[in-house]
């Protein structure tokens, strides 16, 4: 068993794909991790894999773990890009959705072998200590704040996000956070501490939990909350909510996938998360992240980015 996630509750969001398992062990001491890198530079998105690159791979190293962000899955988009990944290489994901806090510390533990996450800063921090080998620029979207139609904190239209929940806080109106160390959650911190609020009160609520659950507690409660737009997107039938602020620069979400270290984790399929980085960075990978949800929404729901520089992002105006 690869050693257990440091809290009780990602212990049971384990459970049922670390079970099998191979062992996996410290890294040898005194072994130097591998050097920290930046986004890996590309001049153009990589070819598509082979169909069957694992064919060679032992049965027992086919399966990878993939730790993400339940807006990656809320929204959808995995189950486009897994079921075809799988196809393409004979590899097996095994998904575990939680907040990009938790999904690093996955891979700080040795408990995924590859990280597809939104939260820059601590990404950088998690390559910086050694625990990732390869991290690479997959794609954007943005994040808005959304709310009731009537607006009870008139925030509709502000150009800036941080005046928008300056607003919300001076009317007391309900805003619930994910509360979750989740990469929606850091951008949700860095947005008040712009404003200049510490958040708290009871028009604060936390869920403590991933973007759809969210999203049905603001929209049950008549409150705001920020969210990144493929979720809300992906459920906005079954909610009263609008987007009410968009545009604003510091609404950029950007994701990344991380390989984790193998020369701290032994037994992580680095094969497999390489493989499933190529893939998401591939002409193929990147056409289908392209135009997932233009058929349904009439746009798309995520940007592919791959060999793109991150200066040239920019979220939707």
């Amino acid at each position: 068993m690869r050693r257990a996630a440091g809290s009780a509750g990602l212990l049971v969001v384990l459970a049922a794909v670390l079970g099998a398992c191979g062992a996996a062990t410290s890294a040898t001491p005194g072994a130097s991790a591998t050097p920290a890198a930046s986004v890996t530079p590309a001049a153009s998105v990589t070819p598509a894999a082979s169909a069957t690159p694992a064919a060679s791979v032992p049965l027992a190293k086919r399966d990878i773990i993939l730790a993400t962000t339940t807006s990656t899955q809320d929204s959808g988009l995995l189950d486009l890009l897994v079921p075809d990944f799988q196809a393409r290489t004979g590899f097996v994901v095994k998904t575990v959705a939680v907040g990009s806090g938790q999904a690093l510390k996955m891979g700080e533990e040795g408990n995924a072998d590859v990280l597809l996450v939104h939260s820059p800063a601590a990404e950088v921090a998690f390559m910086d200590a050694g625990h990732g080998v390869d991290r690479r620029l997959v794609m954007h979207n943005d994040f808005v704040i959304v709310g009731p139609s009537g607006d009870p904190a008139g925030i509709r239209g502000t150009p800036a996000a941080s005046d928008a929940l300056g607003k919300i806080a001076g009317a007391e109106a309900t805003f619930v956070s994910r509360g979750d160390d989740s990469g929606t959650h850091k951008a949700e911190l860095a947005l008040w501490k712009k404003a200049g609020i510490t958040p708290a009160g009871a028009w604060y609520v936390e869920s403590g939990q991933g973007m759809g659950a969210t999203l049905q507690i603001a929209s049950e409660k008549a409150g705001y909350t920020l969210t990144d737009r493929a979720t809300y997107l992906a459920q906005k039938d079954a909610l009263d909510l609008e987007v009410l602020v968009e545009g604003d620069a510091a609404l950029l979400n950007v994701y990344h996938v991380i390989s984790v270290n193998p020369a701290r984790w032994p037994s992580v399929n680095t094969a497999g998360a390489l493989a499933f980085a190529d893939y998401l960075t591939s002409s193929e990978g990147q056409a289908l992240i392209g135009s997932f949800g233009i058929g349904e929404f009439g746009e798309p729901l995520f940007v592919p980015d791959a060999g793109k520089a991150e200066d040239q992002l920019a979220p939707k105006p």
